[in-house]
């Protein structure tokens, strides 16, 4: 092979490369010999029929293709090892001309990271405050978790609960009927359709109510928007929730009891705290990683940012259930999987560039882990994987699975190290 031009940006490597004339030929024949193999030629026993036949019988197109599908994988190995290129996925290959054959070959890079001073990172986390006004939203949570429905004769408001009959008919004049169905009244409440809830709002026990109602035209569920249903109401019963008195006696009711109100607003106060607190480690974190980019150069090719949306729709399927249910996702807001990945291009890009970043610097900082860690990690993560355990349990205990969580743990020992440098009274002295 001839390589005709060469070019390195963008962690791509280009090579057009032309096939010497006597290796197109030793290619030819090896081909032919397959598929005479394979070929039924009438008036030829199988494998016996000359090549100038299976030529004529194939077409010349046929023959050079089978011969290139063997023969370009084979030179573009070569050209990685005579061009000292350092891929990390399979190259796209496109032919440029047929006689003689010349091609274009693209290889996608290991990705370049020049850091930047990190070691010069300062930044201070945000104090964690937990407010007198939040434990007490908490506590009328608890109050609302505990109340009671009681029946009331008043008029419906926002707010109570009601007992109703339904008739419903929509535009195909498909009617369904419920009988004694509860149902919240919720202000501004989607369901079932808008506006719904606030027709109920002063209706009396026994008063019947009839009213239509449409969804949007621009409705974010395509299959609903426009459509108009007609609804036949009749309120059987409301009932107002009696919330309990915040004292001693309600804190002894909660969970597995407290001791007093006051113990129960302590352990209120701990949550909120830890729960914060995590919060606050996660943003710190995040600002840490952004201020290290902030000072890096990254260059990597973009068939890692595919790979990484590939990871995102995969995450995205997994919450919704499947394949089935991304399809439903799809085709309830009326967008294409094109669209989606394009949604997901932003995200995608920012977090593989962290994920390189984080990498750089474990390898800077000489970050190792240990056969002991891995298995300690991987035994929490079975611990809680829930029903997914037989299946996690399979991956993990392959060389792959164990290499993910290996990875997993010296990225997060990476980020370890980067918040106690931009924590550090010294942060700027060092490096």
């Amino acid at each position: 092979m001839k390589v005709l031009t060469k070019s390195m940006e963008n962690s791509l490597a280009v090579l057009d490369i032309e096939v010497e004339p006597v290796e197109m030929e030793q290619s030819l024949e090896i081909a032919y010999h397959r598929l005479v193999r394979r070929t039924n030629i009438p008036g030829f026993r199988k494998g016996k029929a000359p090549r100038l036949v299976v030529e004529q019988y194939v077409g010349k197109e046929g023959l050079q293709k089978e011969a290139l599908e063997h023969l370009l994988p084979q030179l573009c190995s070569q050209a990685v090892e005579e061009q000292k290129i350092e891929v990390i996925a399979q190259p796209e290959v496109a032919i440029l001309q047929v006689d003689p054959v010349v091609f274009r070959v693209t290889f996608p890079l290991r990705p370049k990271v020049e850091m930047g001073n990190y070691h010069h990172i300062r930044l201070t986390p945000e104090p964690v405050e937990v407010t007198e006004e939040q434990i007490s939203n908490l506590l009328e949570q608890l109050r609302d978790r505990y109340g009671v429905w009681e029946p009331v004769e008043h008029p419906v408001g926002f707010g109570n609960l009601v007992t109703i009959d339904i008739e419903d008919k929509s535009q195909e004049k498909v009617i369904n009927s419920y009988q004694g169905r509860q149902y919240p009244v919720i202000q501004d409440s989607m369901l079932p359709l808008p506006g719904f809830t606030e027709h109920l709002v002063g209706m009396s026990k026994g008063e019947e109510r009839e009213f239509s109602l449409s969804y949007p035209v621009d409705y974010k569920i395509r299959e609903l928007a426009g459509k108009q249903y007609n609804f036949k109401v009749k309120l059987i019963e409301v009932k107002e929730k009696r919330l309990p008195e915040l004292n001693d006696e309600f804190a002894k009711g909660v969970g597995e009891g407290f001791e007093s109100l006051d113990a129960l607003r302590n352990s209120i106060a701990t949550g909120l705290k830890s729960v914060a607190e995590e919060r606050a480690r996660r943003e710190f974190e995040q600002k840490v990683v952004e201020a290290a980019v902030e000072l890096a150069k990254v260059e990597f090719p973009p068939i890692l940012v595919e790979q990484e949306i590939n990871r995102l729709l995969s995450e995205r399927e997994e919450l919704l259930g499947g394949k089935e249910g991304l399809e439903n996702y799809l085709r309830n807001f009326n967008k294409t999987e094109k669209e989606v990945r394009e949604e997901l291009r932003s995200t995608a890009t920012k977090r593989l560039i962290q994920s390189l970043v984080l990498n750089k610097i474990a390898e800077e900082e000489k970050i190792e882990t240990n056969t002991t860690e891995i298995e300690t990690e991987i035994e929490n993560m079975l611990r809680n994987s829930g029903k997914q355990g037989d299946e996690l349990r399979r991956v993990l205990g392959t060389a792959p699975g164990r290499h993910w969580v290996e990875k997993k743990l010296v990225t997060q020992k990476a980020l370890q190290r980067l918040v106690e440098i931009a924590t550090s009274s010294d942060a700027g002295e060092e490096g």
